[in-house]
């Protein structure tokens, strides 16, 4: 039993997703770790997940629909909840972790544009991280 069929009996939104699954394929002829491959795999499933859930055709996202895939991702409730001692850490994900969730979805929009079924990558590097936004706003706003 190959690698990609395991992810897609463990996600089996990868298996609905025939794009989803050549990648996941791609990316263990290329021989990455199977821990990478599992990643990766559970990073397009939570989102080929919200795209079913909001009707997004995966294939025809843009950046708007990536903006509410980080939205959620940064408002999910912290998966300790109420145990957790820190004031600001009730709910999302942390930065590095959103960015994590991030790259298999990137790297899913090149394959993508390779395969010639995209002309660009709706993911930017590094622009959809909270603290990102607020420390851009917080340089506008400081004086000299």
């Amino acid at each position: 039993m190959s690698r990609t069929t395991v992810l897609t009996e463990k996600w089996p939104v990868l298996g609905r997703h025939e794009q989803a699954a050549s990648w996941l394929t791609v990316w263990t002829d290329l021989g990455r770790a199977p821990r990478t491959i599992d990643a990766y795999g559970r990073g397009l499933a939570e989102y080929l997940l919200m795209c079913e859930r909001d009707s997004v055709d995966p294939i025809a996202a843009n950046r708007a629909h990536i903006a509410v895939y980080v939205r959620e991702l940064s408002s999910r409730p912290h998966r300790r909840g109420a145990n957790v001692i820190s004031i600001d850490s009730g709910a999302g994900l942390a930065n590095a972790t959103i960015q994590q969730r991030l790259v298999p979805v990137r790297l899913f929009y090149d394959f993508l544009m390779e395969e010639g079924l995209r002309e660009s990558n709706p993911v930017g590097r590094g622009r959809y991280t909270p603290a990102d936004a607020a420390a851009v706003s917080s340089a506008a706003w400081c004086p000299d």
